[in-house]
């Protein structure tokens, strides 16, 4: 499973715990009802938003829910799981998008991919996926077209970019294809006011995927000599920061232009977790247990959220950097810092695509995924908890004035 939204169920109630479980299983089953059993390996936590929001728009019917039976992640237990359209459309939106995942993966010749009888099953296997997806689509009346456009698109923006080259333009294809994703929830959900609103807050949310990615990959692109945007167009950290904070603002803003007949969930994983993500990948995290950054110093202002309740900085500033000087304790070159502002890389190396898939099939035969305390994530290899695990983390309570559940 990979994506941005990776909520650590300790933040969500015992009702959206299982409410987003109940989606993420739905998407699961609807890859394999749709795709065969293989397909479900492109099971992944930012696809799910997918179901979420079709399913927040219209009201829930019987039908919008069926008992599955015992699965592995689940510790072997029952539990209710979305059906219908939405989870349809994830699964197809998810396939197409891996299909892309495993072509970067085969032109960058990323681990056993560099030998060409590897790269060729995977394009097969891509190639598979993209028709299957295609086929999903328009029995949902979604041209994955648009998906496949900007996949086609980035490797040329990514060939010509270069220093000086605007970080929005090398993202531009992601925000298209997420719009295209987030607004057709509104049509299939029968409500065409959200369709611009959701568009914006798909467009935004691209744009932190993709961010959000070139950030946690930027050391291990490096190492490795593989293309990666920050790099590629001599895009500071602090600018990329300030992008990914005014991304999350604005998928606020869209989504209260949106109307949900209960958007609980959907505010807590595209508001709150979402300000989440944008913490762990630039170091700034507040939740300990989950193994993400460095240990908390007291010296570094950036660790422990910063200050504020969106990781401000010591000048009152939105930049959590602010305030620090190079070399100083707790700025920029000073101990206790993550990789990326200077200091000691932090954990091993990030898998490649097929060896974590074989680390996920073990962790998931082994129900480690869903029950253990603590494993290593199958490719980024940094500490994780089962999604049936409580813990102990302190969470500030919600900032926004909002009804969600569990705020």
């Amino acid at each position: 499973m990979f994506g941005i939204v990776r909520p650590c169920t300790h933040r969500l109630s015992e009702g959206l715990k299982t409410e987003w479980m109940a989606h993420l299983c739905g998407l699961c089953l609807a890859l394999r009802a749709d795709h065969g059993q293989f397909a479900r390996v492109v099971t992944n936590y930012d696809g799910l938003i997918v179901s979420v929001l079709t399913e927040a728009q219209a009201e829930r019917t019987p039908a919008s829910r069926r008992t599955a039976g015992p699965c592995p992640l689940r510790a072997m237990r029952t539990a209710p799981v979305a059906r219908g359209e939405g989870a349809r459309l994830a699964a197809a939106v998810s396939l197409v998008l891996a299909s892309a995942k495993i072509r970067d993966h085969v032109v960058d010749r990323d681990g056993v991919l560099a030998r060409r009888p590897v790269a060729a099953a995977a394009r097969k296997v891509a190639a598979g996926w993209d028709r299957a997806g295609a086929r999903t689509g328009a029995e949902l009346g979604f041209d994955t077209a648009v998906l496949l456009d900007a996949v086609d698109r980035q490797s040329g923006i990514e060939a010509l970019a270069g220093p000086g080259t605007p970080l929005l333009t090398v993202t531009e294809p992601t925000e298209t294809a997420t719009a295209a994703a987030f607004a057709h929830t509104a049509v299939l959900a029968g409500r065409p006011e959200n369709i611009a609103p959701l568009a914006e807050a798909g467009r935004l949310f691209g744009r932190l995927a993709h961010l959000l990615d070139a950030v946690e990959d930027r050391e291990a692109d490096a190492a490795s000599g593989a293309w990666n945007p920050l790099t590629a167009t001599g895009t500071s950290l602090a600018e990329a920061r300030r992008l990914a904070d005014d991304a999350v603002h604005g998928v606020r803003l869209a989504l209260r232009d949106a109307r949900f007949v209960d958007g609980a969930l959907v505010h807590v994983l595209l508001a709150h977790e979402l300000r989440t993500s944008v913490n762990r990948a630039f170091g700034t995290t507040t939740c300990s247990h989950q193994g993400y950054g460095p240990p908390q110093d007291p010296r570094n202002p950036y660790q422990g959220g910063g200050y504020g309740p969106h990781g401000q900085g010591p000048d009152g500033s939105g930049n959590p950097y602010g305030g620090g000087s190079p070399g100083a304790p707790g700025g920029p070159g000073g101990p206790g810092l993550p990789p990326q502002f200077g200091g000691e890389p932090l954990g091993p190396k990030r898998r490649g695509f097929w060896a974590g898939c074989a680390v996920f099939t073990g962790l998931f035969c082994t129900c480690q995924i869903c029950c253990a305390k603590e494993y290593e994530g199958p490719w980024s290899r940094k500490k994780r908890e089962g999604c049936c695990r409580d813990c102990d983390c302190d969470c500030g309570p919600c900032d926004c004035c909002c009804p969600c559940d569990g705020c």
